[in-house]
């Protein structure tokens, strides 16, 4: 009786072992398939043994890996994530991997797997450097519409640039103008405007002019009377004036001048604004509101207003 208990047990041992020397067996033969180049067979190997059990962080990393070595910049990153959020040792590796990966897909101008390859090595370590990567991608989000993933890459390109500063200063201006942010826009286009020469400026006068008159409604309507912000507001559109851009804006800005100044009590000021309308271009029928704002500061009507310290 002992001697069929004890060959039954061999058996079982022996049977629980199999699958795992199997295991062993597929790695093995694809870690030589990969020191000889054969990345496809070594990938096929290594997916044998991830289908047979073995998907320890270890294995999976195989399998990354040699998606790597083939360019596969989804299949690697779908890996990777999986490996190195079961352990961190292999974070260091993912990164690497993909931020190789990511170069070499500039290097094809495949923007899309190069910012494929950057998001995935953000998510497994966010906060790492991407060196001369970050202009690429930054010009790869703008291009796309993406103008709020760009930002961040547009800046840490900005601070490690040393060559053609005032294009990335005006792209940076630009992006946070796309997003709607004119005060941070206005600070980088003023900045690119003091860098270039002046026959340079044309196009940044533009989008300072267009920036700076919608800030200045932006912080009137907020205004409430408050003096400072309306001090603020005026600066601004006295920017769009000065430069005289945009030029179908122009009366406008004359127009939204007159108001302010209305507000602050600056009622001769004011009556100048408002007769400038007639001269710029694209005037319209804002001459004739205009007209109506000059005269009731002209012959007083809204006096109860004056006496509040506004002009109509």
């Amino acid at each position: 009786m002992r001697q069929p208990m004890i060959a039954a047990l061999l058996v079982a041992w022996v049977g629980g072992c199999v699958p795992r020397a199997t295991e062993e067996s597929a790695v093995r033969r694809g870690d030589e398939a990969f020191a000889l180049g054969s990345y496809e067979d070594a990938l096929a190997e290594y997916r044998l043994a991830v289908r047979q059990g073995a998907d320890d962080p270890p294995v999976l990393a195989r399998v990354a890996h040699t998606y790597a070595a083939l360019g596969r910049v989804d299949d690697a990153g779908q890996y990777y994530e999986e490996a190195a959020s079961r352990d961190t040792a292999l974070t260091d590796q993912a990164v690497a991997d993909l931020m190789r990966l990511a170069r070499r897909s500039l290097e094809r101008d495949d923007h899309f797997a190069m910012a494929t390859a950057v998001e995935t090595a953000l998510r497994i370590r966010p906060g790492i450097g991407v060196g001369d990567v970050a202009l690429p991608l930054a010009r790869h989000y703008f291009r796309n519409g993406e103008y709020g993933r760009a930002l961040p890459f547009y800046l840490k390109a900005l601070a490690e640039a040393t060559d053609s500063v005032p294009d990335i200063v005006f792209e940076v201006g630009r992006a946070y103008e796309e997003i709607g942010d004119c005060e941070h826009a206005l600070v980088y286009f003023e900045r690119f405007r003091e860098m270039v020469r002046r026959w340079e400026r044309g196009e940044v006068d533009w989008y300072i002019g267009s920036c700076a008159f919608r800030r200045a409604r932006e912080i009137r309507e907020r205004a409430a009377d408050d003096p400072d912000m309306l001090e603020a507001a005026l600066e601004l559109v006295d920017r769009t004036v000065e430069l005289g851009e945009p030029r179908n804006i122009q009366a406008q800005a004359w127009f939204e001048k007159g108001e302010i100044l209305a507000d602050l009590g600056r009622c001769e000021e004011a009556m100048e604004a408002y007769a400038q309308v007639r001269y710029a271009d694209q005037a319209g029928a804002l001459v004739e509101r205009a007209q109506a704002r000059f005269d009731e500061i002209r012959f007083g009507r809204g006096l109860e207003r004056f006496r509040d310290g506004r002009c109509r």
